[in-house]
């Protein structure tokens, strides 16, 4: 009978407090990795374990700054050389994923080339969470894991026991989860259909549907500015809604983004660790995504069906 060596966890360090809550729900310590840096601010990663003939997953969400995403690239790179024999990049928070088509001339598709930086690097297999588009698996031409916080957010709301239930997507791109969820848990849709000005600003935005006296949550892959949630949960609330809270995977919130949720109609926004928070708030909840993916990385090394981790 094949014995099947110990599976190695690596980590960037923009993502080191999750990847330790990742290796400590897997069962086996993070291993060593130490990034030599230069005085122009160029910077060098090494394993200082063997990871000869091992599958290694490297854990990096690539959100801003770009180093995220270049120490990724770095790792993949170096456990190539170093002849692991499966380099799984686990990037719970894919970024550049809003650039997934040409929506207007002369633009990239900065989704697409990430994936090929990706995989020209040495990733065998891509493990990630709520892409910005479910199409952007098929930029890969390797094997993607894409999970889903649903599975995390849907017990935490059938907790809640809310009466009057319904759910909202906070733009018309998002109507597909929101309809999934409502689904899930038997309850009623709305959609915010918004105008944009230009990217992170919104000119108009009305909503599709009843909401007064509902207890009203909003779901979406991201929150950025928080532009569009918090003037999505004020509308809401002046159509007559009982309460509005938010449920968002990747907590970005960039810019004024902490400012505006203190001061909009939301009564919580819970979001998951993928994104390390800037700083804590009595509005926002968190929720590791810790033992889901330690879980799916422990099928996947000895390799087991994942098909029950993929819910919506």
């Amino acid at each position: 009978m094949q014995v099947i060596p110990n599976a190695k966890i690596f980590s960037s360090r923009g993502s080191y407090a999750l990847a330790k809550r990742i290796a400590e729900a897997y069962g086996q310590p993070l291993g060593k990795v130490i990034f030599t840096e230069f005085s122009d601010g160029e910077y060098q990663p090494s394993f200082e374990e063997t990871v000869r003939g091992n599958r290694v997953f490297l854990i990096s969400s690539t959100h801003q700054p770009n180093d995220n995403l270049i120490e990724l690239l770095l790792m993949i790179d170096a456990a190539k050389r170093a002849s692991a024999k499966h380099i799984t990049a686990v990037i719970p928070y894919f970024g550049w994923a809003r650039q997934d088509r040409k929506d207007k001339p002369r633009v990239p598709i900065g989704a697409k080339l990430m994936a090929d930086l990706i995989t020209a690097a040495g990733a065998t297999r891509i493990m990630t969470m709520d892409l910005h588009a479910d199409q952007i698996q098929g930029f890969f031409e390797i094997p993607v894991d894409h999970l889903y916080a649903s599975s995390l957010f849907l017990p935490h709301i059938q907790s809640l026991h809310l009466e009057n239930l319904t759910i909202a997507s906070p733009d018309m791109g998002g109507s597909k989860r929101a309809n999934a969820y409502a689904k899930a848990l038997g309850a009623e849709v709305v959609i915010c259909y918004k105008q944009r000005k230009k990217a992170n600003e919104i000119e108009k935005m009305t909503v599709i549907g009843d909401v007064r006296d509902r207890n009203v949550i909003l779901v979406d892959d991201m929150v950025d500015t928080a532009g569009t949630l918090t003037k999505a949960a004020d509308m809401l609330m002046e159509e007559g809604a009982r309460s509005v809270m938010a449920y968002c995977t990747h907590p970005l919130l960039s810019g004024n983004a902490y400012e505006k949720i203190e001061n909009s109609a939301l009564s919580k926004l819970v979001v998951t660790d993928t994104i390390p928070l800037k700083k804590p708030s009595d509005k926002i909840e968190v929720i590791s995504i810790a033992e889901m993916f330690a879980s799916v990385m422990k099928k996947v090394h000895y390799h087991q069906s994942i098909s029950d981790s993929f819910i919506i």
